[in-house]
């Protein structure tokens, strides 16, 4: 029985281990402000949204398998092929309004598990996002990049929370799989800002550079390269393909989740007519009377999972895109005295977003503000993201295919009409 058990844990981790950056950073894209705003897509407009999560798949597929390449095959980060091959202005630009979404983020994130730890033990709000913020930054510092990657890849578990929840709750299915393959789109202006709040979550900048860096990061640890952002790394098609399978796993896997969580508050807390949810821990907080104490209990600590896994990746994007920008020592495989500009980037920016909770900003101002600034960003950052990957100079033989280029513009283009949107709702 006991030799069973090892069988089965030694699986279940070779299968863990096969999923690398891509799915960390599919998972990611779940964060608590990303459950908040899906949260707010099923209380306002029960099902009638779900098309956005079956209708993004494949446009977020490509760009990060664009990210992943470009990191693969240049051995740097986005950060770094752009200072060396475009213009330091837009990098500049670029990383300004990177550090300014990413803090508003990760402060939205923060207060979001406190808040759902806060629903579980009374203790008081201050004293758990403190402590919150010392334990993730303290995993990102000071634990070693593998032991830390494995970490992360439990902590994607969490997310299977919202999909115990959903299967918990009577579900009328037949107008769910309608809702999620015939678009159903409304003209208005609550409609509109949610569908840049929806992209803007789902589709971020910092996914873009987190991605890129952390296939660099895996190819030190597998001795390809011997620090980030110096040499070539010798690939092949085959590490490519290990890539795409990866990252189509974990945007794949982020879809699922944002899925379900938006079925889940739509039969629950929107069928009964509340339609405001201001913080992802409100959304678990109103499900308690709908589905009872054990999904409450999945939801609100799928809140904490998923935070713990995604302030440090929000935190670490800023690190390395502020690293490479001056040439400081940077990665996460780097112990703190070898690279302390780019941990002293991450200390700030969580320490920041920390704060960013004790201001007058509500939560979900928070959340839209950040979905807003990641929706103006993410069209130049693809269009140069386009460049790269069709630059032979740069990517050799591994350049965009027909296909990636085609979906790739398409959400570049729609990307930038739904920023040209939310300014024209807002004015």
């Amino acid at each position: 029985m006991g030799g069973m058990k090892k069988e089965k844990r030694s699986f279940f981790a070779q299968v863990l281990g096969a999923f690398g950056p891509g799915f960390i950073t599919g998972a990611a894209d779940d964060d608590p402000s990303g459950i908040a705003t899906y949260s707010q897509t099923g209380a306002m407009f029960g099902f009638s949204q779900l098309w956005i999560a079956l209708f993004s798949y494949p446009f977020m597929t490509v760009v990060q398998e664009m990210c992943g390449r470009i990191g693969l095959v240049t051995g740097k980060g986005l950060s770094g092929v752009i200072k060396e091959h475009y213009s330091r202005k837009v990098l500049a630009v670029a990383i300004l309004l990177l550090l300014v979404a990413n803090t508003i983020n990760i402060g939205a994130d923060l207060g979001a598990m406190a808040a759902s730890v806060q629903l579980l033990v009374h203790i008081p709000f201050a004293v758990l996002l403190i402590a919150i913020t010392a334990f993730t930054l303290g995993l990102e510092v000071f634990v070693a990049y593998p032991n830390y990657a494995r970490f992360l890849k439990y902590l994607t578990l969490s997310l299977l929370a919202y999909v115990v929840t959903a299967f918990i709750i009577k579900e009328n299915w037949g107008l769910i799989a309608h809702s999620t393959f015939v678009p159903h789109i409304v003209l208005s202006k609550p409609y509109i800002l949610n569908i840049a709040a929806f992209l803007g979550t789902t589709i971020s900048p910092y996914l873009f550079f987190w991605q890129a860096d952390e296939e660099v990061e895996e190819e030190v640890v597998q001795g390809k390269i011997k620090t980030m952002g110096v040499g070539t790394p010798h690939i092949d098609s085959s590490d490519v393909r290990k890539m795409r399978i990866d990252t189509a796993m974990g945007m794949l896997f982020s879809n699922i989740i944002t899925f379900f969580i938006i079925v889940t508050v739509a039969t629950t807390i929107g069928a009964a007519g509340i339609h405001t949810i201001n913080t992802a821990s409100d959304a678990a907080n109103a499900l308690k009377p709908f589905a009872g104490n054990f999904a409450f209990l999945l939801f609100t600590l799928g809140i904490l999972g998923t935070g713990l896994l995604a302030v440090p990746v929000l935190a670490g994007s800023a690190g390395y895109a502020v690293a490479e920008a001056f040439n400081w020592k940077e990665g996460l495989s780097k112990k703190l005295h070898k690279a302390r500009g780019f941990y002293a980037v991450i200390a700030v920016a969580t320490v920041v977003g920390l704060v960013v909770n004790f201001t007058s900003i509500g939560a979900m101002t928070m959340l839209y503000y950040s979905a807003m600034l990641n929706g103006v960003l993410a069209p130049p950052l693809m269009i140069l993201i386009l460049l790269i990957g069709n630059n032979k100079k740069i990517m050799g033989g591994h350049v965009n295919s027909w296909f990636s280029n085609t979906v790739g513009i398409i959400i570049t283009a729609l990307m930038a009409i739904v920023a040209i949107a939310f300014f024209w709702s807002v004015l």
